[in-house]
């Protein structure tokens, strides 16, 4: 980052619990100046009772994209040195369960609303000549498991997204890096649930007997095996905001790693096995 006398500024997505919320405690603890924002607005007013400068963003709505960085800019002189886009939700069920409105929910959150947010911060940090932009992916953008193929949907194509945009802005000073998180510590798994009892029908799928094993397993609380906590994302995320050579991609957590290798080696149909058995106890 520019070296200068006051604190870095960072505008943080999807800070009410989880990833969000470590990232935007452990930042403000190195000195950061850190903006935390909450699609609800009880969230925004609990984080500012706690002495944040927080505010309501809720991606899949363009005003309140809008409203929220206005808020911000207002606050930092109209400049921002770094934007972490963590805001994201899961959506589970079959493919063929997706409805149209369903999936196009999905994308407005994790992708749409992610892409219009980094479009209207470009162009400070290009009159800046710096800023780093951070993308929280997943190990689902890049390896498709079953019954997540919303979420996949929108992942490979944050992921895609971001591989453009990383080329497009290089010589310009603004660093963008994606983190690919796999099972973390958060309320993810409980707002899947509430996505998935709100849009699929599961009575009338041919999914119905898988789906009562997904569900147990939703509303379980439980994490898989190699679950790690928020903190181990905040770790990469500070390397990719605070080094001077930031990485394109940062893997967090054994899922992650070995399924990256996995993908390099395997051929496809040897590659669909091996997934379809590491989630062979989920559906059943």
């Amino acid at each position: 980052m520019v070296n200068r006398s006051e604190p870095p500024t960072i505008l943080i997505t999807g800070c009410s619990s989880g990833i969000g919320a470590t990232a935007a405690e452990g930042l403000a603890a190195r000195g950061w100046r850190v903006f935390p924002t909450a699609r609800r607005r009880e969230d925004t007013h609990r984080l500012r009772g706690a002495g944040w400068e927080a505010h309501t963003l809720d991606l899949a709505d363009s005003a309140s994209i809008e409203a929220g960085l206005t808020a911000v800019l207002e606050r930092t002189g109209g400049t921002l040195d770094a934007l972490f886009n963590n805001g994201a939700y899961g959506q589970p069920g079959a493919v063929e369960d997706l409805s149209r409105e369903t999936l196009r929910s999905q994308l407005e959150t994790n992708l749409l609303g992610t892409h219009e947010l980094t479009r209207q911060v470009l162009p400070l940090m290009r009159q800046q000549g710096h800023g780093r932009i951070v993308q929280n992916s997943s190990v689902l953008g890049f390896i498709a498991l079953p019954y997540r193929g919303a979420y996949v949907c929108s992942k490979f194509a944050l992921e895609g997204l971001t591989d453009t945009l990383r080329q497009e802005l290089a010589g310009t000073g603004i660093h963008v890096s994606l983190i690919q998180p796999g099972p973390i510590r958060s309320r993810f798994r409980d707002n899947a649930y509430a996505a998935f009892q709100a849009r699929i029908d599961t009575r009338n799928s041919a999914h119905a007997t898988t789906y009562r094993a997904v569900e147990q397993r939703l509303a379980g609380g439980g994490h898989t095996p190699f679950t790690r906590d928020a903190d181990a994302v905040l770790v990469k995320l500070i390397h990719a905001l605070e080094s001077p050579r930031p990485k394109a991609r940062y893997h967090v957590t054994v899922p992650t790693h070995l399924f990256a290798a996995l993908k390099r080696i395997l051929p496809t149909r040897w590659l669909d096995r091996t997934l379809l058995a590491a989630t062979a106890s989920e559906r059943r």
